[in-house]
């Protein structure tokens, strides 16, 4: 069996910097500690800091005045922050920095009297941050799941147009969305810089690289996250055997793998490496004459600074 492991694969900067800022905020404050949703999407991380005493909060009204509140990677709306401030509670900030900036996209559309157009994922807690970032009354923020959708938007000036995108999508899925777009609203106005983050699109071409010389794919992450579900659906664009795991107790779930000569192992960006390398283990536990081999890939430098709040107080 010869088992190829995608480049780069597992924690992007972004979920790194979340999940440091709640240990840290731990370590200064104490539990518990409270997060507007998950901090990022990952079963394992969640379970391993409520452990810890970190609560995972859906209601903001449920937490004690005062008490300490972080926003998750996904970011939150302008009402969930002012709400935050009105209850007095300790703020801490985890939204990704790349999320930051579609925030600020919006944000100047609704200044500029701009309508704008968000293609997303109706149900993930980023876009409902990012739609929460427009406020002009006289104008709209449109939220665009697929072409069929841009048939129902009621433009009030084509003129007066910007357009964002969630930034854990594959290319595969927004071009097609942006080339109708274009053809409907030609003078529809495009970030700089492409919303979709870095590792994101780094994680979908180790993929790509990974279908070349694999007979199936596994993708390790968790069910809700968005951008390892992200990778199945490139891998199984494909046609090949594909699938999504959580951990390395799913393995034996999986009914084709006694059939394949070679598997590629991929992950998500909020994947920890202990799952991954769990994962590995089983996989030459079971086949024991194996052959796992490194992809060359790109190399991540990035990293994102911690909020001023947490340094300053170590």
């Amino acid at each position: 069996m010869n088992i190829f492991l995608a480049n780069p694969r597992g924690f992007c900067a972004g979920v790194k910097r979340a999940i440091n800022i709640v240990t840290m905020a731990l370590k200064i404050y104490g539990k518990p500690i409270y997060v507007n949703h998950e901090i990022v999407h990952n079963t394992y991380v969640i379970k391993h800091l409520e452990s810890k005493g970190v609560i995972f909060n859906k209601n903001i009204d449920t937490i004690p005045k005062g008490a300490i509140f972080i926003f998750s990677a996904h970011g939150v709306s302008k009402h969930i922050e002012e709400k935050a401030k009105r209850r007095k509670l300790k703020i801490i900030d985890a939204t990704c920095p790349l999320v930051k900036k579609v925030h600020r996209e919006v944000s100047k559309a609704s200044k500029l009297n701009f309508e704008a157009i968000l293609i997303g994922t109706s149900k993930h807690p980023e876009i409902n941050g990012t739609l929460g970032q427009y406020t002009n009354k006289n104008g709209n923020i449109y939220l665009i799941q697929s072409i069929e959708d841009i048939s129902k938007l009621k433009i009030k000036n084509p003129n007066k147009i910007m357009l964002m995108t969630q930034t854990t999508l594959s290319y595969n899925k927004i071009n097609p969305i942006i080339k109708k777009l274009y053809e409907k609203y030609p003078n529809i106005k495009k970030p700089k810089n492409s919303d979709i983050c870095y590792a994101t699109i780094n994680r979908q071409k180790a993929v790509k690289n990974l279908l070349k010389l694999s007979d199936s794919i596994i993708i390790i992450g968790s069910k809700h996250s968005s951008n390892s579900n992200q990778l199945l659906r490139i891998a199984k664009e494909t046609n090949k055997n594909s699938t999504l795991i959580d951990s390395h107790h799913e393995i034996n779930t999986i009914y084709w793998i006694n059939k394949v000569k070679s598997i590629g192992i991929a992950a998500g960006a909020s994947t920890p490496n202990i799952i991954i390398q769990n994962v590995i283990k089983e996989l030459r536990k079971t086949y024991k004459n194996n052959n796992i081999q490194e992809i060359l890939g790109i190399q991540e430098n990035i990293k994102f600074h911690i909020p001023k709040e947490l340094n300053n107080k170590i």
